[in-house]
């Protein structure tokens, strides 16, 4: 493992992405039991992309996490798809950690909802439950949730919006394995907005594949502006973010 640091970012490079998810989990189950000797229950938000996928199978291999004082919420759904379609991240995260150990509460986003409304009715609820850890990755175009660079706010005045998605994005979601085409990629859906994400006591960012190498690069080392919606990171507190040695190529 190599460890550097970007601003605020704590940054550590793994030659797999097995070492990073494994180091990740072990680390963010440390900051979860610390947070849990502190208060009675705490609020997790998670992302839902195959990023995840190591760092999740890891963490639920963690059996010191009580887990009936967590709860979980997700950082973003595609507008149109039901909480049961197999493309959902609403169904997603069910399927790796949602359903896997027993939660406290899961408070999923509704995609069939009316879109404003579910984002008011989302709001509300993270204003009254304040997130301890965000666990997010980064997006091929530098997003974080859904905003992309075209509609990311550094200063949003909301914690919850509908957007409309960019060619880029979709592109990703097709390489990522999670639409056949571009054409079946949802043209909106609803975020959490960048406030909502960065507003919070800790993040564990995990980004591997040489795929979000251009990504991470401008988060970490380009100008810090909303070009690049992870660059918010670097001014941030306490940051830790995990990359393998194909996502640090650049760097």
């Amino acid at each position: 493992m190599r460890n550097q640091h970007y601003g605020e970012v704590n940054l550590k490079i793994f030659k797999t992405r097995e070492d990073m998810g494994v180091v990740a989990a072990r680390e963010a189950s440390e900051k979860i039991i610390e947070l849990l000797g502190e208060k009675k229950e705490i609020n997790c938000v998670f992302a839902a992309a195959p990023s995840q996928n190591e760092f999740l199978q890891s963490l639920l291999g963690d059996s010191k996490i009580d887990w009936s004082r967590i709860n979980g919420y997700h950082m973003d759904e595609y507008i149109g798809l039901s909480q049961e379609n197999s493309r959902s991240f609403t169904n997603f995260l069910n399927t790796k950690i949602f359903n896997k150990v027993p939660f406290k509460s899961v408070n999923l986003l509704n995609g069939l909802a009316d879109p404003q409304e579910e984002c008011n009715r989302y709001e509300k609820l993270l204003k009254h439950n304040p997130i301890d850890i965000v666990f997010m990755g980064i997006g091929e175009n530098g997003h974080i949730a859904f905003n992309d660079p075209g509609v990311a706010k550094f200063q949003d005045e909301r914690l919850v919006k509908i957007v409309e998605l960019e060619e880029s994005c979709k592109v990703q979601q097709v390489n990522d394995g999670c639409f056949p085409t571009i054409e079946d990629v949802p043209q909106k859906a609803i975020t959490l907005t960048i406030p909502a994400l960065v507003d919070c006591k800790y993040i564990f960012c995990v980004v591997p594949s040489a795929n979000k190498a251009k990504a991470v690069t401008s988060a970490l080392k380009g100008e810090i502006s909303e070009v690049c919606p992870a660059s918010i990171l670097r001014r941030t507190k306490n940051v830790n973010m995990y990359i393998d040695e194909a996502c640090a190529a650049l760097l």
